[in-house]
């Protein structure tokens, strides 16, 4: 069942056993084009590259006369482009990676086990996708900016109110405003579950002189590997 269309020697094949092939690499790229615009961000450039990698690669495994090891090679020398490009999520390198085996699987004609593979892969990921999947509990990390004057010696000045609060504090940046008048604090917060951050704020804004406080969620690089 899982056999390649494929005769052993790849010189052989004939041009419908390469239309298989080829119409499900490109098939198959369309369905990992889709299942990686399910609730995600993208570019139209990115979802068209997805789309087309299968058959690429499947090209060059053919060019390779089906020996694994010099496809991978010679895909490994395309790779150089990677270094030209900015850090890619973890969504687009899954999609980049099924797209990938696609590709080697159809170049060797083992197309029965590909299809098989990745109605496997898409429907777990829309499963994972569709009804929002927590593996964890959501943790409750938080971005402290604290203003205060430079008069104000700030180390140990939020402690006790950190450990009422928080599980974790971590002062991550101290930087100079307002003509170097005024200190701005940074602290990375994972607050303590039904903790009120509104309390917390007030009490900073007592000791701070009023001046600004703001407290929001951390941002990082997102989905990235």
């Amino acid at each position: 069942m899982f056999q390649s269309v494929y005769p052993s020697d790849l010189t052989a094949f004939t041009i419908m056993q390469l239309f298989i092939c080829v119409g499900t690499s490109i098939l198959l790229g369309l369905v990992v084009a889709y299942v990686h615009t399910v609730r995600n961000t993208y570019t139209k450039s990115f979802i068209v590259t997805v789309a087309v990698l299968p058959l690429i690669v499947q090209a060059v495994i053919m060019l390779v006369n089906g020996n694994l090891g010099t496809g991978m090679a010679v895909l490994g020398a395309f790779s150089l482009v990677r270094f030209r490009s900015v850090a890619g999520g973890s969504r687009e390198i899954t999609s980049i990676f099924w797209a990938m085996a696609i590709g080697l699987a159809t170049g060797m004609g083992y197309v029965t086990y590909i299809v098989f593979i990745s109605a496997i892969v898409a429907l777990f990921l829309l499963i994972l996708y569709r009804f929002d999947i927590k593996f964890a509990p959501p943790m409750e990390e938080r971005l402290l900016k604290i203003t205060i004057p430079e008069d104000l010696d700030y180390p140990g000045l939020f402690d006790d109110l950190f450990n009422l609060y928080t599980k974790e504090a971590e002062l991550i940046s101290v930087k100079t405003t307002t003509m170097g008048s005024l200190y701005e604090l940074r602290y990375q917060l994972i607050l303590k579950e039904n903790q009120n951050e509104k309390q917390l704020i007030d009490e900073v804004r007592v000791r701070n002189g009023n001046l600004p406080v703001m407290l929001g969620k951390v941002v990082t690089n997102k989905e990235s590997l």
